[in-house]
């Protein structure tokens, strides 16, 4: 579904990321792991074209979606072909209602023609949600903040969800239901690329995984093999 061929990434004059590559397969959760400032929130930003990979002389350098080449395409043509993205801070509009929030994310033409099919499936997964429809997002708490900007994302129905940093800053119940949640999304036949800290959980639920440092993809495996990976264990699981 998605590849990623061997792309650099810059800010300006700083490179972020090297000679980076990655694979989703339809209906995977794929997650990539590493610290802080690794890279992990740059290369999800330059999936959807927020950033464009600097031009090589490598020929098959890109990304590749269902394959077509979608380097260089706008963030709005990106999402069109059927990619979003639920950004680190779980960014809503805090001053509209819960239910227009949701509406806000079935903006695009094919999506606004089944929003209240997608509605019903979106509550179904956050049953608070439809509690909460009437309320302005400003009054909720942090987890259904984050409730309310992924579901916003699949009323765009997308076929390929990314995530940045999806359990960050939640309270235990809400990390063990993020995680349900994420594995749910996926059964339903969406495939999933996340960036993630809690790397245990993150492992277990993953078909597949990266591990990237300062920039540059150091690891890949099954779920299983890297969970058993001395460098996983000594390095982030602290075994």
């Amino acid at each position: 579904m998605l590849r990623i061929d061997q792309i650099d990434v810059f800010y300006g004059d700083v490179q972020v990321l090297w000679n980076v590559s990655l694979e989703v397969e339809r209906k995977e959760i794929v997650t990539v792991l590493g610290p802080n400032g690794s890279g992990k929130s740059t290369l999800l930003r330059t999936i959807v074209n927020l950033i464009h990979p600097k031009k090589t002389e490598r020929s098959t350098e890109g990304i590749y979606y269902q394959g077509r080449r979608i380097s260089g395409l706008s963030p709005e043509e990106t999402i069109r072909l059927g990619i979003a993205i639920v950004p680190e801070g779980a960014r809503v509009f805090r001053e509209m209602s819960v239910l227009d929030n949701l509406k806000m994310g079935s903006y695009m033409k094919k999506a606004r023609e089944i929003r209240n099919e997608t509605l019903k499936e979106v509550y179904a997964l956050f049953p608070r949600l439809r509690e909460r429809e009437s309320q302005k997002a400003k009054t909720l708490s942090g987890g259904e903040r984050k409730m309310l900007a992924l579901g916003m994302a699949l009323m765009s129905k997308p076929d390929l969800l990314l995530l940045d940093e999806p359990s960050l800053g939640l309270q235990p119940n809400f990390v063990t239901r993020t995680f349900e949640t994420i594995q749910e999304i996926n059964r339903r036949g969406v495939g999933v690329l996340f960036v993630e800290q809690n790397v245990h959980t993150s492992l277990e639920i993953s078909h597949r995984a990266y591990v990237l440092e300062n920039g540059r993809m150091i690891l890949e495996g099954t779920g299983e093999e890297l969970l058993n990976h001395p460098r996983i264990k000594t390095a982030y699981l602290a075994l």
